[in-house]
């Protein structure tokens, strides 16, 4: 597993996306995200600007039949040592909250791999790329179906939360610490935030070692606002550039 495998994070459409078809959006959970909302990121090692990231809900498609918001998450930068490009994808169930897809494009200095995760909550069980099928969970998540998840989870400070969510099963529990609450000012500009401790049984951003930290908005949005995480190699941080709200969002009436 890469460093960047377990963010995000977490997820560009390989095909263009569909326009909301009516029954989505009448069946569809209230969230505090939706089609079109864009979030664009500033990206350093230490403190030294390397790239761009990006999180984006890109449209609603149907996977086997099912309605799905289809999200996105990418970074690209690097420096002369060492260069990275990925992009995760993932296709959440609108009705509730499951992951029904994954997708990984990641190329990271010498390392390049893809692979496609097909999840099926009903059984449950889950494919990696065309191997034969494992067990999984009930109503599973992804890496990064985990960030807009708990967005929509209310949050208090000094408790631990802990979800047996995550799609394969040798890395549950997911734990989230809800640390404290601070303001902070970042290139989109100053927010009150609540900052968590994301921790995954496995290696990478998320890592039980890697102490990772992420600044949520402190409103109804929740947006991600920054992330500050220890990595072999340095600590990889992203700071919020610009937002772009959905029209549809948890405050709008449907």
């Amino acid at each position: 597993m890469t460093p960047f495998a377990n963010l995000l994070a977490v997820v560009v459409a390989l095909t263009a996306p569909q326009p909301p078809a009516p029954a989505v959006a009448d069946t569809a959970l209230k969230v505090p995200f939706d089609v079109g909302e864009r979030l664009e990121y500033e990206v350093k090692f230490g403190f030294v600007s390397v790239g761009t990231g990006s999180m984006e809900v890109v449209g609603y498609e149907n996977v086997r039949d099912r309605p799905t918001w289809h999200t996105v998450f990418r970074v690209k930068g690097g420096t002369f040592f060492y260069h990275v490009d990925d992009r995760f994808e993932s296709w959440i169930e609108t009705t509730t909250l499951s992951s029904l897809r994954h997708k990984q494009d990641i190329n990271e200095g010498r390392r390049d791999r893809e692979r496609t995760f097909e999840i099926f909550p009903n059984r449950p069980s889950y494919i990696e790329d065309g191997k034969p099928e494992k067990p999984s969970v009930a109503n599973p998540l992804d890496d990064g179906s985990f960030l807009y998840f708990i967005r929509t989870v209310p949050l208090e400070v000094g408790k631990t939360y802990e979800f047996n969510r995550y799609f394969r099963p040798d890395r549950n529990p997911v734990k989230i610490t809800v640390l404290r609450r601070e303001r902070i000012k970042v290139p989109a500009g100053t927010f009150d935030a609540i900052v968590i401790q994301p921790s995954i049984k496995s290696k990478g951003i998320f890592s039980e070692n890697g102490r990772a930290e992420v600044w949520l908005s402190e409103d109804p949005s929740r947006i991600m606002l920054q992330m500050k995480s220890k990595l072999s190699f340095g600590s990889l941080n992203l700071y919020l550039k610009s937002y772009r709200p959905a029209q549809n969002t948890a405050t709008d009436d449907r």
